[in-house]
């Protein structure tokens, strides 16, 4: 058989799991998925949410190598738990397990069950779980922990999606996938658990840039002494941030969701094979930095507005509501004026010149940052 990673990524949409293909899912769609991998796998119960929603850990091979995924710490962060079940249904083959003899994988799918039910950030106690790693307030991180105490994984995967409007420093393309090997100090300091964080990285960075060029990006590293990627790599594990980010047109992030599965898949290659050590960390370095709100919806370029019997040139910056509806089905299909002014640093998944067209603004709409249908209408 050729190389394993070429054969899944080659063949995705053989494992790719049909039966949730939208972000906004439940944990009562989940468990089905996972009831039917029992014959597979071995899965175990543990621990419950603090709303009593059974959390589940499952497990492939048997190596030496321990590798924990975790994903959708925050609830409606949901990308990589659709590419869990696509790298699982990879390894229902029993030959597709036979390549992964030196490593033992577990996955705790929708570690936040009680948040993705209202498709929100934090848990039913309103606490991110991602900043209560000291505390451990919320009884989702105490699972979490127990589990890091318990298997001593060599790897760690903290698995996340972030704001579509994030882009690629120093480029007008936006983050499609962003990788961090996080800091376990404020020195930002370079053990050897967290070169090998960054050798891995590299080594998915390297095949995710044969098929989205300059659309990789490297989250901020800034040390934060509360969340659970910092001290998670303190204890020696090896740990990788993987943000889901966004393509263009791509609502539900399927294709992001698929870039998670190739991107894990040659993770667990290279970490199977040693092919990480090979990898020089000056190329993490490399990885252009994660450039936060680079992006709107709309960019209106060279508008002249009028008002007063004024006139002056500007751009403008239109992004549609973030806030969700109040049945947690969907945002808000509003759109709002984010930014007015000089706007040539950012870019638009639409960009509209509008050298030589006035729009008049004599009740001050516009400065007043409100809903931007009329300004939309009007051009």
């Amino acid at each position: 058989m050729q190389e394993f990673n070429d054969f899944a990524i080659k063949n995705y949409n053989q494992f790719c799991e049909n039966k949730i293909t939208e972000r906004r899912f439940k944990h009562k769609d989940l468990i089905p998925l996972i009831q039917k991998l029992e014959s597979f796998f071995e899965i175990k119960k543990i621990g419950k949410s603090f709303e009593n929603r059974e959390i589940f850990r499952i497990k492939v091979g048997s190596g030496k190598t321990k590798i924990l995924l975790w994903s959708q710490m925050h609830g409606n962060e949901s990308v990589a738990t659709l590419a869990i079940l696509d790298i699982l249904n990879f390894f229902k083959n029993p030959d597709h397990q036979k390549l992964i003899q030196n490593i033992s994988l577990y996955f705790i799918p929708m570690l936040n069950p009680d948040g993705a039910e209202k498709f929100k950030r934090r848990n039913a106690q309103d606490i991110d779980l991602n900043r209560d790693a000291l505390r451990q307030s919320a009884p989702e991180s105490r699972i979490l922990l127990e589990q890091i105490a318990e298997l001593k994984p060599d790897f760690g995967f903290n698995l996340h999606d972030q704001e579509i409007y994030y882009g690629v420093e120093k480029t007008s393309k936006n983050t499609n996938i962003a990788f961090l090997a996080p800091a376990y100090n404020y020195e930002k300091s370079i053990n050897e658990s967290r070169k090998k964080s960054m050798q891995v990285i590299v080594s998915m960075n390297n095949r995710l840039q044969k098929i989205i060029p300059n659309s990789v990006a490297k989250y901020s590293d800034a040390f934060m002494p509360n969340a659970f990627g910092d001290n998670i790599q303190k204890l020696g594990t090896s740990t990788i941030l993987i943000e889901s980010g966004y393509s263009k047109a791509d609502t539900e992030r399927q294709f992001i969701r698929k870039l998670n599965f190739i991107s894990i898949i040659e993770a667990l290659y290279s970490i199977e094979n040693k092919f990480y050590m090979q990898e020089n960390i000056d190329n993490y370095f490399q990885i252009p930095a994660n450039r936060k709100d680079a992006f709107f919806d709309y960019l209106l370029k060279n508008v002249t507005i009028q008002k007063n019997n004024k006139k002056y040139k500007t751009d403008i910056g239109i992004s549609r509501n973030k806030a969700d509806r109040e049945d947690f089905t969907d945002y808000e299909k509003d759109f709002l004026i984010w930014e007015i002014g000089d706007l040539s640093n950012y870019n638009g998944f639409e960009e509209i010149d509008l050298e030589g067209k006035i729009i008049t603004d004599n009740e001050g709409k516009i400065m007043k940052m409100k809903k931007a249908d009329f300004l939309l209408n009007k051009i």
